[in-house]
Formats: structure tokens, sequence, C-alpha cells
């Protein structure tokens, strides 16, 4: 087992990981910006090190200066938490030349699942089913265009390097095409450094449903089954729960099975999600694979009892993993809300400033991650997650009432946030009933209701 991990990440997610590597006995070792030095997980770790300015590209993407912190620390392994290098082969690699363990997949299979288009490729081997698309990147606005007349609109244009919600591209008319292309384009080269993309059928009305994965380097995969994540502002998401509601188990099942068979195919070890694709039909087609840890995992934890932050880092460590498949049991309903600092009658427009009160929820089945706290001076260089509310409760019923009264209770004072725009969604009749798509923040727009 490690002796210490340098935690690459901030917010709460460092938090996060510093909570469990503590349970472990593991040192942890915090790389943190100038705009981070008073944040709660540098009160928490053992170590901190500043590594470079706010900027978060002179700081957390600054992989020179994260390999050097933990070098001059004696970290032994590095946890790259969600965003920022997270999914980025060279760190990996360079994690590897320099004796370091990266809590993750390997080089290899980062850099093919990192590439939207074959991670694609990489589905259909292994028997999943796509919508249908370009079969790699497309080299011109010629070359694409041609493929999207051939899928039929609407599709949507996609950056190959893309994630996050970031470098994608929905058109619904020919005329369009050519000019969403070039604006996909420079978005994805000015984002991730790589302007490479592919066109694939778009599905309106659609959910977004994914599956949780955990793999070991000794060939053992499991699923611990589905989050429906449709709810969603830029496709960016704000609510998650599991399991999905109105979505027959035999789905489920159907998708996890799929999902473990390409993990193990693809050698992946580690935390993985597999994103899909279901229409009111029920028929599910893959969209991508994330390699780490999601910001929706509380979720799975609350109806597993699986603490997959504790199986990534033993995965990691050369572990098996602690459970077998038909060891995975699911209990209730769980929800995670997500509270950005935005504001949502201006188009979820991030707010930056000094927080005054900060009280968040509790009682019975509530947990909430976060880095808030009185005081905290929420910083306009990062993402705007400010915290994440999490419920369990027997039946969904339950767990909409319980979510809706632990946002009434969270009390934040001098910034904006979502607490009351997500009570709105949870109230929605959509939503109520499941009857939601990925369009409904679309269709009840950036206002109360």
């Amino acid at each position: 087992m490690f002796e210490t991990i340098l935690i690459a990440n901030r917010g709460e997610i460092a938090l996060r990981v510093i909570r469990t590597c503590r349970e472990l006995g593991i040192r942890t070792v915090v790389a943190h910006s100038t705009a981070d030095a008073d944040s709660l997980a540098v009160r928490h770790a053992d170590q901190a090190v500043q590594i470079g300015p706010p900027a978060a590209r002179h700081s957390y993407l600054n992989a020179a200066a994260l390999i050097t912190a933990a070098l001059q620390t004696g970290a032994e392994a590095v946890h790259p938490g969600y965003g920022f290098l997270s999914e980025d082969r060279d760190f990996a690699e360079m994690c590897a030349a320099y004796g370091l363990t990266f809590i993750g997949p390997p080089p290899s299979v980062l850099a093919r699942l990192g590439d939207k288009a074959q991670a694609r490729s990489a589905a259909v081997a292994s028997g999943l089913p796509v919508l249908p698309g370009s079969t790699g990147a497309l080299e011109s606005g010629t070359e694409a265009k041609e493929a999207a007349d051939e899928i039929g609109y609407p599709v949507i244009i996609k950056a190959v390097a893309g994630g996050g919600g970031r470098g994608m591209t929905v058109v619904r008319e020919p005329r369009d095409f050519l000019r969403q292309y070039a604006h996909t384009r420079a978005t994805a080269q000015a984002v991730f450094g790589d302007g490479r993309v592919y066109v694939e059928k778009y599905l309106e009305g659609a959910r977004h449903i994914e599956v949780q994965v955990l793999a070991d380097n000794h060939g053992n995969v499991v699923h611990l089954g589905a989050r429906d994540c449709s709810v969603q502002r830029r496709r960016q998401k704000l609510i998650e729960e599991t399991p999905p509601p109105a979505l027959p188990a035999s789905v489920v099942e159907a998708m996890g099975a799929g999902s473990v068979r390409s993990a193990a195919q693809l050698g992946y070890t580690g935390a993985g999600t597999y994103e899909f694709v279901v229409d009111e039909d029920h028929n599910f087609t893959f969209m991508e694979i994330n390699c780490r840890i999601q910001v929706e995992h509380p979720v799975t934890e609350m109806v597993t009892g699986v603490d997959l932050v504790r199986e990534q880092i033993l995965a990691a460590a050369g572990h098996r993993l602690t459970l077998r498949q038909q060891d995975v049991r699911r209990t209730g309903v769980a929800i995670e809300c997500r509270v950005n600092s935005e504001d949502p009658t201006r188009d979820f427009l991030p707010t930056a400033g000094t927080v005054h009160e900060f009280e968040p929820p509790a009682g019975p089945f509530v947990r909430v991650d976060t880095h808030g706290y009185p005081g905290m001076r929420i910083s306009p260089h990062y993402d705007s997650l400010l915290a994440k509310v999490i419920v369990w409760a027997p039946e969904r019923d339950q767990a909409i009432a319980r979510m809706d009264r632990a946002l009434q209770e969270f009390r934040v004072e001098g910034v904006s946030t979502t607490t009351r725009y997500l009570r709105d969604v949870l109230a929605h009749p959509l939503f109520a009933h499941a009857k939601h798509t990925t369009s409904l923040v679309d269709e009840i727009g950036g206002r109360t209701l």
C-alpha cells in the first residue's frame, strides 16, 4: 500500500480523497495554487505545496510542477481527481517516468479513450451499440458536411478530445452546419489543444444514463449499476440519481454487462464510467467513457456501500477488487444535486466573491461533499461547483422530498447559488413523474417556476 499520495486537484474532490486516504492510513499532500492557500483541502491534508498562481494553466494544469511536488514530498502515487489532468495521457506517462503511480487507467488506455472517435470504435469492437456517425476524425468541412448529410439531421459535432460537456454542438439544419463546424473546431482547439472533431446522430428528447465500473490489474471488472444524469445545463449535469427511474432493470443490466465486457477487453483499471443515451423505447447507445472518478460518484456509494475512491487506490496499489459482481447489492434511491455558485436568472452566470454565511444541511441520510465555509473566497478561475448534496431514501418520492428539505435548509450568503432552481426542477411534473429528458432545463429556462 502507498504511504503518501499527492492529490493533484482542488475543492471538494481533493477533500474527498483526503478523507479516504486518512481511513486507509495514507499520508496526503495537496498541491495548490495561491488562490487555494486557505482551502479546506489544504487545512486537512498532512502537507501542502504551493505550485503556482491562480490560473489553472500555471498551477493545476502544470504537470512539471505537480511531479516536482510529488517527488519533493516523498509521494509514491498521484490521485488526479476529476477534471484538470485526470484523463491526460502525457501526465500519466510523466508519473510513470518518475516512478510515481498514476491512480487511474494506464497511459495507453487513456490515449485510446481520450480520443472520442477511437473510444467509439472500441465500443463497436466490444459489441456496444452506437449511433450512426463518422468512423473517425473529419479532416475538412466538406467531408464533415457530407457525413452529416448522410447521417441525417439533427447531428452533433463532437471534439475528439472533448469532455465535461464541452466541445459539442448540435446542428439541426444543413445550412448551419459549416458555420457550427468551424466554431466547434475553434472551441476544441482553444479548450483542448486539439481541433479534431467527428459527427454523430443526435437524439432529441433522450435520457443520459451512465454505468459505473471498477477494474483491477488482475482482470477483474464489475459494474455498480447505473445513474440518470439527464438534468443538465449546457450539457453539464445538475442532478443525478440512481437507480435511473422508470428504466427497466433488464436494460440497466444489459448496459452494465456490455460496459464490463468492454472494460475487460480494453485492459481498463480503476474507476470509470460508460455513458449512454437512451431513447423513449429504452434502446441504449454508447456515447463515451470517462476515465476517472465522476463528480456524481456519491450516489452510487450511497446505494451500494462501496467507497469508490478506496477501490481506486487499492486497484492502483495492485490489490484485487474487494467485491465480485454477485457481491454488489444496490438498495434504495440516491439523488445528488450540484449546488453551484451561479445565477440561474442570468443564464447560469458564475458568481465569484466572498461567502459570508455557509450553513449546509444535515439530518438523516443526508451527505454534503463541499469545500465551502464562511469567509471562503470563490475564485473566478475555477469551476463554479460549491457543494454536492446527496440524499438516500428507500423510495424515489421520499428521496425527492428529503432533497427538497435539504436544499431548503442550505444557507449561503454572499454569492448566488442554484439551490432555489434545483428545488424547482425537483418539483417539475416531468421530473417528479420520471418523464424528464436532457431537454428539461432548456424547457424550464434560467428562471424559477
